[in-house]
């Protein structure tokens, strides 16, 4: 973390609102989509995108001071960078931005968050938004992709033969682990508007056969049993302590014997200060959410052992999250 030495490193700190902000309004506005791989003048961006001619330029003069946009005789085009991630279509393109500027809207509510002690505007992960809910599981997809590759070879699967995925969202982790062992059959569980959008990603995988989808609440949904694997990933901290300690009880009411539990998930230090993105995190879930936080490992353990499961092993991913894999 960079050490804070001067007046003026607080001040970069309270600034440095002004970037983000650019870059999720260009983003928002689709102009690096618009100009592609094209040179475009600031009238002929503003014409397309409906919006007003000065003020587009002034916006696309501050991504070139960025290094996000060139500018050529009054011309404007997409660096390399922003050619490879910031254009629609690209098979690199980086659509969990989208999510992020939805994060935006709702991170503006912080001061009123910590007045009342949760989200200012209600549970999101909870809301029938079709706009927020694709965004947001495709900014989880994007990351998910390659983390679920990792976390597929973390997890002993040999033995698995029907796993459960609990707030599936596209189903990226649960595909892997599929593809990893190809007798597992995998029952996924999340709430009656995400479930088509997880189909779609399923589908698009070719592994359908391999998949038997349950709308619901997972807290209050019954999971069925005879599962040899439940993960819960991106989701304890979404719940309070006392709701995460009822869901994993609950888990390990319908593992078979030997079954695992696998929370992937930030896990904080005894002090909740590091990692510092869990910090953030953390409050991103007061934004966002009634009730989630994010929680240490013994706190993760005490859930555990409280339900009666044992081995519990503790696994960093290299992705910023960790495993706690539980053995029943």
């Amino acid at each position: 973390m960079k050490e804070i030495n001067s007046p003026e490193d607080i001040s970069e700190i309270a600034y440095s609102f002004r970037e983000s902000r650019i870059l999720l309004s260009a983003f928002e506005l689709k102009i690096f989509t618009v100009i592609s791989t094209h040179m475009m003048t600031s009238e002929e961006v503003s014409k397309t995108i409906n919006a007003d001619k000065r003020a587009t330029e002034r916006l696309m003069n501050a991504l070139c001071a960025m290094g996000l946009l060139k500018k050529v005789k009054e011309k404007f085009y997409n660096t390399g960078l922003s050619s490879k991630y910031l254009i629609e279509g690209k098979p690199d393109f980086m659509g969990n931005l989208y999510h992020t500027n939805h994060l935006w809207k709702t991170w503006t509510h912080l001061t009123d968050s910590v007045i009342k002690g949760s989200s200012f505007s209600g549970d999101q992960n909870k809301t029938e938004k079709d706009e927020w809910v694709e965004a947001f599981i495709s900014a989880m997809h994007y990351r998910g992709v390659s983390q679920g590759k990792i976390l597929s070879m973390m997890i002993d699967t040999n033995n698995v033969k029907k796993l459960l995925d609990v707030g599936v969202g596209s189903a990226a982790f649960s595909m892997e682990l599929v593809k990893k062992n190809q007798s597992i059959n995998a029952v996924v569980l999340d709430l009656p508007h995400v479930i088509p959008i997880t189909k779609s990603y399923v589908l698009q995988e070719g592994l359908i056969d391999k998949f038997n989808f349950i709308e619901g609440d997972y807290l209050t949904k019954d999971f069925e049993d005879n599962y040899d694997l439940i993960l819960l990933s991106a989701i304890v901290h979404i719940n309070s302590y006392e709701q995460n300690k009822f869901l994993i009880n609950k888990c390990a009411e319908s593992l078979n014997k030997n079954g695992m539990i696998v929370i992937n998930d930030l896990i904080m230090n005894k002090d909740r200060t590091q990692p510092s993105h869990g910090a953030f995190f953390s409050l991103n879930m007061l934004v966002g959410t009634v009730s989630g936080d994010t929680y240490t490992e013994e706190e993760m353990r005490k859930w555990y052992t409280s339900a009666g499961i044992t081995n519990i092993e503790r696994k960093n991913t290299s992705f910023g999250s960790d495993l706690m894999i539980g053995i029943k």
